[in-house]
């Protein structure tokens, strides 16, 4: 497959996969419409007070994190490849009374769509992996960050996508060596939804991460990695602590998560 064509199927899959999340237990649109934040501890410690500051949330599905930012008093602009997760983003904002923004493109062709700056670029849990070259996305990062702006970055551990779905073995390499293209039915949330989806992706390993942050005038201010996720969105997984799981049969023997904030020089 050529590289050009991950756009056409991924999109494709998040547009299925958006209809079957949004009435999810997984995402709780309920408990969120009510005043939940959606948003996680991890990310919250990195973001600290947001109320005032510009911020640029990429690859934001269908909004509930950038709205949980807006309900948080920043000014927030959205961007996912899914015209019905931005559909249903711009629908929740009406819906909440919030004044985020929402844009539906690639997040490498951003910097066409969006013409501002802002103090913090975000970016969370399941993101990266969508995208071939992490050199361009984090040169996206620079391009949008003011100087001395932050990026808050949480993402699932490269280790984590080694493994076959059922974590039994080893599938695939740490190393971005390969272009995965996988066809599945159902999601995340639901097993059992009745969508069958062709997706690509690539494994990014920690230094590609590092290393395209910090060639693209990005200097590193912390670093934490997890031994839990603070979603269920993997297959045998346990509830060791509320709000944190992990493979039951590795325990806490493998990172699962991680995290970092990064400042534009």
């Amino acid at each position: 497959m050529e590289t050009h064509d991950y756009l056409k199927h991924n999109k494709a899959a998040w547009n299925q996969k958006t209809d079957v999340h949004i009435d999810s237990d997984f995402y709780d649109l309920a408990g969120f419409l009510e005043g939940k934040s959606s948003l996680k501890s991890i990310e919250l410690d990195l973001l600290g007070d947001v109320k005032g500051k510009k911020i640029l949330h990429l690859q934001c599905h269908f909004g509930q994190d950038t709205l949980s930012l807006a309900r948080m008093g920043a000014q927030v602009t959205g961007v996912d490849l899914s015209d019905k997760a931005i559909s249903k983003a711009k629908e929740l904002n009406e819906q909440l009374g919030l004044d985020a923004q929402f844009v539906c493109c690639d997040v490498y062709e951003a910097p066409h769509f969006i013409d501002e700056k802002f103090d913090i670029v975000f970016t969370s849990y399941g993101t990266i992996g969508w995208l071939p070259d992490l050199n361009r996305w984090a040169h996206v990062i620079s391009h949008f960050l003011k100087p001395e702006g932050h990026l808050v970055f949480a993402e699932f551990h490269p280790a984590v996508w080694m493994f076959d779905n059922d974590f039994s073995y080893i599938q695939y390499s740490y190393f971005n060596e390969e272009t995965i293209i996988e066809e599945e039915t159902g999601t995340y949330t639901d097993r059992e939804a009745p969508i069958a989806t062709k997706t690509v992706s690539w494994n990014h390993p920690l230094d590609e991460v590092l290393n395209a942050l910090l060639q693209n005038n990005l200097m590193l201010n912390c670093f934490n990695e997890y031994n839990y996720s603070p979603y269920n969105c993997f297959n045998k997984t346990e509830e060791f602590e509320e709000g944190k799981f992990r493979i039951k049969h590795l325990e806490n023997k493998i990172p699962m998560m991680y995290a970092l904030m990064a400042t534009k020089k």
